[in-house]
């Protein structure tokens, strides 16, 4: 029960609103926000980069996050004194080191130094931990990742939904790879390719089904139940659709693609009618156009309460974006190729191939967009490539290099005035 507890915090990590999609997705070139529920003042912060200390999404998202890694080393500190099997211990270590490294790793990306937190800790020792170096945050995560990949099983025997070694190993290679580590990035991800556990779909279309989940493809999946309100149903549909009631549920209006994103497509390339509607036709025949996430449609669900009850399952970690990074970390087009044709789409270093995307880099780049579209990648893949500052503010973007990181909370720095702010707010 307390392991389930812990894993169901990835349903408010990874919500359509919740802090890996603002930062992913809203702080990037793909999508804006226009109408939307809730706060719209402070939402639109995240999009134009006039964050300031004061907001209230950035405090709740910092809330998230330490509560979702209490519930995780709560689990980790009582697991040693548990009268368990020692396997089955270091099985649920690995799985919990996995969220651990998960979460900070998308915390340390996003507010750089942080609290590094492995214990349950009360109020009052609470004050005693402030911000760790970004070096010593990344250590623990390499730490931990090293742990989970050394205990787990492979995905075959981990069962749906649970970690995985190569979710272990796909996440060290990302981390390495933020790192700047690229020798130790392509062998962590050429260990999730040689295990045989992988391979892409024939079909790109079909990963987008509100039926099809786990499958080879996967390395790491949240998983929802649709259809009932007593069920954790999935939000993306209702998150990401427009800020309208026109269909019975009221969309969140989150992450509604720009023009730019869909000129991104090449021509013919499937993958864009897989990922962006074009509109929706209300109860009256009325036809609106607007561009919007389609990924995680699930036309089918049951509306409860103005709310859709999508099936959809969300993957944080699948093997494309596996082979895409491999060819960041070694240059070898081989791995970029492989998503390429799995689209369709003429091959790296063929006479077909688009000129524009003419080195190895810009054409990693531009097939990450592409393919991993509104799964919360982009902000994060342009921070890595050190590409951030010059695309986003070629896009119109209000960005410096301090802005590439959000403010620490004022109320977080109310509570313990020993807690730094980051520069520039």
């Amino acid at each position: 029960m307390a392991s389930n507890a812990a894993y169901a915090t990835l349903y408010t990590i990874y919500n359509p609103e919740g802090p890996v999609s603002y930062t992913g997705e809203l702080m990037s070139d793909n999508v804006t926000i226009l109408n939307i529920s809730g706060n719209m003042a402070d939402k639109w912060q995240f999009r134009d980069y006039t964050l300031a200390p004061a907001n209230t999404m950035v405090y709740q998202f910092w809330q998230d996050f330490y509560r979702s890694l209490y519930n995780i080393n709560i689990v980790l500190d009582k697991i040693e004194t548990a009268e368990v099997d020692a396997a089955y211990k270091d099985k649920v270590k690995g799985e919990m080191m996995f969220l651990r490294s998960l979460y900070y790793f998308q915390m340390v990306q996003i507010w750089g130094e942080i609290p590094l937190v492995t214990k349950p800790i009360t109020a009052e020792e609470s004050y005693g931990v402030l911000r760790s170096p970004v070096t010593e945050v990344y250590a623990q995560i390499v730490k931990d990742l090293q742990f989970s990949a050394s205990k787990l099983p492979l995905a075959s025997a981990a069962g749906a939904g649970k970690v995985s070694k190569g979710a272990a190993q796909a996440l060290l290679g990302k981390v390495y790879l933020t790192m700047g580590d690229k020798t130790n990035a392509a062998a962590a991800l050429k260990e999730v390719v040689n295990s045989g556990q992988y391979q892409l779909l024939p079909s790109y279309a079909t990963l987008w089904d509100a039926k099809t989940k786990n499958t080879k493809e996967s390395i790491f999946e949240i998983q929802y139940l649709g259809g009932s309100s007593t069920a954790p149903f999935s939000d993306y549909y209702l998150g990401f659709f427009p800020n309208s009631n026109a269909l019975g549920f009221y969309g969140s209006g989150m992450n509604q693609v720009v023009d730019d994103t869909w000129n991104e497509y090449e021509t013919g390339d499937a993958r864009r009618v897989a990922s962006i509607d074009t509109g929706f036709t209300d109860a009256k025949g009325t036809f609106t156009r607007v561009k919007f996430p389609k990924k995680w449609q699930d036309k089918t669900a049951p509306i409860i309460g103005q709310r859709i009850a999508a099936n959809n399952n969300f993957m944080v970690l699948r093997y494309a974006d596996v082979l895409l990074l491999l060819t960041e970390a070694t240059g070898d087009a081989q791995y970029l190729n492989q998503v390429r044709k799995r689209a369709g789409m003429p091959e790296f270093g063929t006479a077909a191939y688009p000129s524009k995307y003419n080195t190895i880099e810009a054409a990693t780049e531009h097939e990450r967009r592409v393919e991993l579209a509104f799964e919360f990648q982009r902000w994060f893949d342009l921070k890595r490539t050190n590409r951030a500052l010059t695309v986003l503010a070629a896009k119109g973007k209000s960005v410096s290099q301090a802005k590439l990181l959000i403010p620490i909370p004022n109320v977080v720095r109310d509570q313990d005035s020993k807690i730094t702010q980051n520069a520039g707010y």
